[in-house]
Parts: C-alpha cells; structure tokens; sequence
C-alpha cells in the first residue's frame, strides 16, 4: 500500500492526514450525516427519526466499505490539530479506488479536497494507475471532479464512475 505525497500547492493553513481511531466515531457520523442533511430536509421526519435512519446507513456503508476494501486506508483530515474530514482509499492492483472523501461543510469550497486529490492523481501517475470514485450523479463534487480531470466513465442508478487515466510516459 502506497502512502499519499501532497503537491506544493497547500491550502492557506496545514492539512494533514493521520488514521481513524476508536475515539473518532463521533466525527464520522457528523461527516456522513452532512452528506445527508439535503436529502433528510425534505422529509417530515423527527429528529429521533432522522438520527436512527443516518446511524443505520452509516453503519451499513462502513460495514460495506470494510467488506469490498479490507486492506483500505482510512485517515481521519486535519487542518493543523483539529479534524475536519476523512479520506478512504484502497490501493488496488490496477488502480487507486478513492473509496470516500468528505470534509465538514464549513471546510469546503476551501482547496483541501482539490489539493488531497492532486496528491492522489501524483500518486497514480507514479504507479502507472487509473484513480477512480464512484459519486452520486447530484452531488456537488462531481465539477471539482471533472476539474481536475476526470471523466465519467460509468453510470450505475444514481452513481457514476469518475476516472483519472495518467498521462503515457
């Protein structure tokens, strides 16, 4: 498994990576929640409601994650000490499989995923590798995805594929 290398185009304060612990359940559940709270505003669920439904998802998404990439990285982001996001990637034979990247809503829009994923397409260029995500086809990431880019190279229900092919040498 290969470690991820960050570019020199930093964003204005120190983001670092270190990996997820027991104490960090509590974060992971906020940062799978905001990926949500577009979704569950349209519906009239309580709040009790809504914590059960997100923590039942959220436990089922890690348990699949855990299931389909055992030997996967997961890190919690920092900006200097405090926690802001989390990167989970597999480092598989033919590619490198960004299995989730979310940052805390207040930290996006800010450089940190655009500057996180330019360390993983150096990554993949050094290896020879194709960089893949699967996004949901309304989720805002999918322009800094095409951005930086990657191309959709699959559609499954509401899932696309987004892949970074490297240059040939």
């Amino acid at each position: 498994m290969a470690g991820l290398e960050f570019s020199n185009e930093q964003p204005n304060r120190s983001v670092t990576l270190r990996p997820v612990g027991p104490n960090d359940e509590a974060l992971l559940l906020a940062l799978y929640a905001s990926t949500r709270a577009d979704e569950l505003a349209l519906l009239s669920w309580g709040e009790e409601q809504q914590r059960a439904f997100v923590g039942a998802q959220f436990a089922a998404q890690q348990e699949h994650y855990q299931k389909l990439y055992p030997q996967a990285k997961h890190d919690i982001i920092l900006a200097g000490d405090r926690p802001i996001g989390r990167l989970y990637v597999a480092w598989l034979d033919q590619e490198i499989r960004i299995v989730d990247i979310t940052l805390l809503p207040d930290e996006r829009s800010a450089g940190i995923g655009s500057y996180l994923l330019r360390g993983l397409l150096g990554e993949g260029a050094r290896a020879g590798k194709k960089v893949r995500i699967y996004v949901e086809s309304f989720n805002r990431s999918l322009g800094l995805f095409e951005r930086l880019g990657f191309l959709r190279a699959e559609q499954r229900g509401i899932h696309v594929l987004m892949e970074h092919t490297p240059a040939a040498p």
